[in-house]
């Protein structure tokens, strides 16, 4: 299967990689596909035509990834979709099943579908796992994982927890952890994970609006080679979650930790319960599996809540067909347990494969720790960031000098828009054979709606094609759709894991407004979007922050990608200030840069960060002034504080506009502070 390039107006930018015919052969992606052709009799040609065919006959292609999977039901379904209305189907797929996601990660023998693919059993190796708070690789094997799940399952069965109730982590990314969710899981209750770096109040924030009965923590953790003590942040959580019943505290910075200022807490293993029989409550196709909690960055983060069957259906789909993986592969991504990307990391599970974990600082001693870990545990799927990306190639690593990575096939890449450089980086350092992919998608479905396809072509700094059974398009403000213009990026069909609701929001209302309320009947996700004639894509960055000149819309992420080709930037942020009086005018456009040690912002540098906007994006969004800062504030996942810096550059109060226990710097928030003070000061 592959999709050739057609003609177009845009120049078409370089391929810089093609699978092989043997690697197409290879995919499951093209099994799927004949798979579909044989019991449908069609003609699929290619990916575009498998696509069209998926958002074209939605209750088919999933019925068929069900039975492609082998997902099993203690009941039988009615009928797919009951509804193709948005939002009203949203929580209408497979009606009358009743299925369980642990179940499914950890089935006995498990593998894509097909008689003769190849399978993983208990005997095979489930995880393997890195910290900076233990000694040594930790390695389990799919029986070894099961046994774990079972007597954590055990305990927290005796601690009365089941169906319907919620269990919260405040745990790192562990092999324990994954087994704690698991075990949660496989009992019928909803779990919530904040990584212990989060604050109290953030952590408070998310999980009280779910009132938990069980909060799970660790004593502390170590990072940079640093030891954080984290008792007394889990006394405040007791003190904050007044619903939780028991805390159970897993020894992680201590090996025998002193839990005397904790209320009633209990010791990990006092709590599980070893030789207990692993089984799995059947729970509705649509029965809460986890919460997942938007960025916080305003307001309470939204806690956007999945299903079981629609995790599992989704999952499947993305791991197994877009990323090619199954038995056999090494799957990693650097994430913590705060972040959707863990989520997804588990979903190595279902379809066989081998999830590698990491915890601790991946620049500790440098950004060449991640590569060591590749090479130790034979990684074949080595997902990261773009920051992490642009911070490897700032920092002049090599990932394959004195490492042997012949293992790793695939890189991928989410978290904000690869630049066209990270991909000539990844190119140039890991081989002319790597097939690199990047994803967009987010919290609000757990999954990617456009990324990576095995038997696609790599354009430079494009995204492959769109996802399989994600009817997305590129809409203007009429709802038009577009092909080669930038758009709003909307889904017009239902697909499985979109949220069954928000936590609370009784009557859907918050729900709607997130998504429904400007185009009727279609998912605003809230990115710009351009789709090529060839089917690829293009992020431009948040749609909420995009800047208009003269009818000129340009996504800051395009800006970056022009500065940040300089040498001397290290990073950059761009807000659009409007003018404070007249709203119909135009603001100013001011830019941020963190510079590389020993690099002023003089007069001949800010001359050609003006160069590189103008003639790489636009004469028009040319940055009326620039500000040297010491770091550009994000969220806890990486994301630039864009808007909210807008509203604090316009006067409002740092401290009203966004939390600080949601940033991973909040101290990068003072500058702007000041210079908000400062324009105040000018008008």
């Amino acid at each position: 299967m592959s999709i050739e390039p057609t003609s177009s107006d845009q120049p078409v930018p370089d391929v810089l990689w093609r699978p092989t015919p043997d690697a197409v052969e290879r995919a499951a992606v093209t099994a799927f596909a004949r798979h579909v052709e044989r019991t449908h009799g069609l003609d699929l040609p290619d990916y575009d035509a498998l696509w069209r065919w998926s958002t074209a006959e939605l209750e088919t292609f999933w019925k068929a990834i069900w039975d492609w999977y082998g997902v099993t039901s203690s009941t039988p379904y009615e009928q797919v979709l009951g509804s193709h209305e948005l939002p009203g189907g949203v929580a209408t797929w497979f009606s009358g099943a009743r299925v369980n996601y642990a179940e499914h990660a950890l089935r006995e023998s498990v593998g894509p579908g097909g008689p003769d693919a190849p399978t993983a059993g208990d005997e095979d190796v489930a995880i393997l796992a890195r910290s900076e708070s233990r000694d040594g690789l930790t390695s389990w094997t799919r029986g070894e994982l099961r046994d774990e799940v079972a007597a954590i399952a055990g305990g927290l069965r005796a601690l009365g927890v089941g169906e319907g109730d919620r269990v919260v982590a405040y745990l790192p990314n562990i092999p324990e952890t994954t087994a704690a969710f698991l075990a949660c899981a496989s009992l019928g209750a909803t779990w919530a994970s904040c990584s212990p770096d989060f604050g109290s109040r953030t952590v408070v924030d998310r999980f009280s609006q779910i009132e938990p009965k069980v909060l799970l923590a660790v004593d502390g953790y170590r990072y940079g080679g640093k030891d954080h003590d984290r008792r007394a942040v889990v006394a405040q959580l007791q003190d904050e979650l007044p619903t939780v019943e028991t805390t159970v505290v897993l020894p992680y910075l201590q090996d025998e930790p002193d839990l005397s200022g904790l209320q009633g807490a209990v010791l990990w293993d006092d709590v599980r319960r070893p030789g207990e029989p692993l089984t799995f409550a059947q729970v509705p196709f649509e029965h809460p599996l986890w919460v997942l909690y938007s960025s916080g960055t305003t307001g309470l983060p939204k806690p956007i809540v999945h299903g079981h069957g629609g995790i599992v259906l989704e999952h499947l789909k993305a791991v197994g067909l877009q990323m090619d993986l199954g038995p056999g592969d090494r799957f990693f991504w650097f994430t913590t347990t705060g972040w959707m990307m863990w989520n997804l990391l588990l979903g190595g599970l279902l379809v066989g494969g081998t999830i590698v974990l990491f915890d601790g600082d991946p620049g500790t001693p440098d950004l060449g720790r991640l590569w060591d870990l590749a090479e130790e545990t034979g990684i074949t799927t080595f997902g990261t960031s773009a920051s992490f990306i642009a911070g490897s190639m700032k920092a002049g690593i090599v990932p394959r000098e004195g490492r042997d990575l012949s293992a790793l096939r695939a890189v991928g890449s989410t978290g904000s828009p690869l630049s066209s450089d990270g991909f000539d980086w990844a190119y140039e350092h890991l081989g002319p054979d790597l097939w690199l992919f990047s994803t967009s998608g987010g919290s609000d479905l757990c999954t990617a709606f456009v990324g990576g396809v095995p038997t696609l072509p790599v354009y430079r700094g494009e995204l492959q094609a769109r996802s399989l059974g994600a009817a997305l398009a590129s809409f203007d403000p009429e709802g038009r759709p577009l092909v080669g213009e930038v758009g709003e990026l909307v889904l017009t069909e239902p697909m499985p894991s979109m949220p069954v609701f928000f936590w609370g929001d009784e009557d859907g209302s918050r729900y709607r407004g997130s998504y429904f309320e400007d185009y009727p009947g279609a998912w605003r996700h809230g990115d710009w979007i351009t789709i090529t004639d060839r089917g690829t894509a293009v992020i431009s960055g948040r749609s909420d922050a995009t800047i208009n000149r003269g009818g000129i819309r340009m996504g800051t992420a395009e800006i970056y990608r022009a500065v940040l080709q300089l040498d001397e930037l290290l990073d950059a942020v761009v807000v659009d200030v409007p003018h404070p009086t007249d709203p119909s005018a135009n603001g100013r456009i001011l830019l941020f840069v963190v510079l590389r040690e020993g690099v002023e912002l003089d007069d001949d540098l800010v001359k050609r960060i003006a160069r590189r906007v103008r003639e790489d994006c636009s004469p028009r969004h040319v940055p009326d002034a620039a500000y040297a800062i010491d770091a550009v504030p994000r969220t806890l996942s990486g994301k630039a504080l864009e808007v909210p810096l807008k509203r604090i550059l316009t006067g409002e109060s740092a401290d009203a506009v966004v939390s600080r226990d949601s940033l991973g710097n909040p101290e990068a928030l003072d500058a702007f502070a000041e210079l908000a003070a400062e324009l105040s000061a000018r008008a």
